[in-house]
């Protein structure tokens, strides 16, 4: 695997200073960001953790194997791309990773995986919790390197400033033991029956999170309990993040029979607002914890796209459509169809611009 850094790290920060690495919510203006790419991408394996599915009329057909045609990488990277020049355009600095043969298989003591998939979501491998770098576990057995195209970057900040702390969770086994085999085969009813247990495709043991289930808003850090992220995984972010002074709270959303990343159920947009599925609300408690602290919750709009009708190899839901960048507290990029939530957002006063 070759790793290429797009962007040089910035110079060592003085004392006086702010860190490198400061941010501490979803919405505060957004100074730097890494876009991943495309290039490269595999289809994702079949695994305990994840059993992609075709959607629409090829429903229940094999999922493909192998790597993704050049012409699906190429418009996948014309489309970041293009997000990339929206940031720089709105004053962001952009920094990527080059990956090459990210389809490599993935062979350890405990288990063999034929192909990793792809490296365009850093959301998922890292989170910055003020300025401390996170990399998460994973849960899935094709994605267990997938931190490495970050890395140069990671060290680049950690060594430009010895105020940034830098943090790797302990690697989970993914043996057979990490998994509960007969999550895929329960029905949807009894998905609904269980719906309370939150007991998903990962068990209990092992400490497992992905990045992408954390939400921050400020000192508090939210971490949904989902298929990417367990309790043990929970109980680590808190006992790591405790002792500088952030307060961790597991959130849950009962009728969420599939839960994996939370930016597609519950968005912070500025203080005091959080954007929310209207199926998948939260649990009642956990409700009643927010607005006992004046937070106010908007559902969003029904999406653009039903699920058939999302890409036939995306395994997101159609409530993808949340899933929105907060570049300040009043301008949000949202994608070009929905037009439904740009209406939403914008009279709640935020600027909306599109990809």
């Amino acid at each position: 695997m070759t790793l290429i850094d797009a962007a040089p790290v910035p110079a060592p920060h003085t004392a006086t200073d702010l860190p490198v690495v400061n941010s501490w919510n979803e919405w505060d203006p957004l100074e730097e960001v890494v876009v991943g790419r495309a290039d490269g991408a595999w289809f994702e394996p079949t695994e305990p953790g994840h059993r992609p599915a075709l959607r629409g009329p090829d429903r229940g057909q094999p999922f493909p194997t192998g790597p993704k045609a050049a012409s699906t990488i190429a418009r996948a990277n014309e489309e970041l791309d293009g997000l990339v020049a929206l940031l720089e355009s709105l004053g962001v600095t952009v920094r990527r990773p080059t990956v090459d043969g990210f389809g490599a298989p993935v062979a350890t003591p405990a288990f063999t995986v034929e192909n990793q998939y792809c490296a365009v979501c850093p959301r998922d491998v890292l989170i910055t919790l003020g300025n401390q770098i996170v990399e998460a576990t994973m849960s899935r057995r094709s994605r267990f390197f997938e931190y490495l195209p970050y890395r140069d970057l990671v060290r680049g900040y950690w060594n430009a400033d010895p105020r940034v702390s830098w943090t790797a969770a302990p690697k989970p086994s993914m043996d057979a033991g990490m998994y509960r085999s007969e999550f895929f085969e329960l029905s949807l009813d009894e998905r609904h029956a269980r719906m309370h247990d939150f007991e998903f495709c990962v068990t209990q043991d092992e400490v497992v999170f992905d990045a992408a289930d954390i939400t921050r808003m400020g000192r508090d850090v939210f971490v949904q309990e989902s298929m990417t992220t367990n309790r043990a995984g929970i109980e680590w972010l808190r006992r790591e993040l405790t002792p500088r002074g952030l307060r961790v709270h597991a959130v849950h959303f009962p009728l969420d029979f599939f839960p994996s990343h939370i930016d597609c159920t519950f968005v912070p947009l500025r203080p005091g607002l959080v954007l929310t599925n209207p199926d998948r609300p939260i649990r009642v408690a956990e409700r009643a914890f927010f607005a006992r602290n004046g937070w106010r919750f908007v559902d969003a709009p029904e999406p653009a796209y039903t699920d058939d009708e999302m890409p036939r190899h995306c395994q997101s839901s159609r409530w993808l459509s949340m899933n929105l960048l907060s570049v300040t507290p009043e301008l949000v990029v949202c994608e070009e169809r929905e037009t439904r939530l740009h209406a939403l957002l914008r009279g709640l006063g935020f600027e909306v611009v599109t990809v």
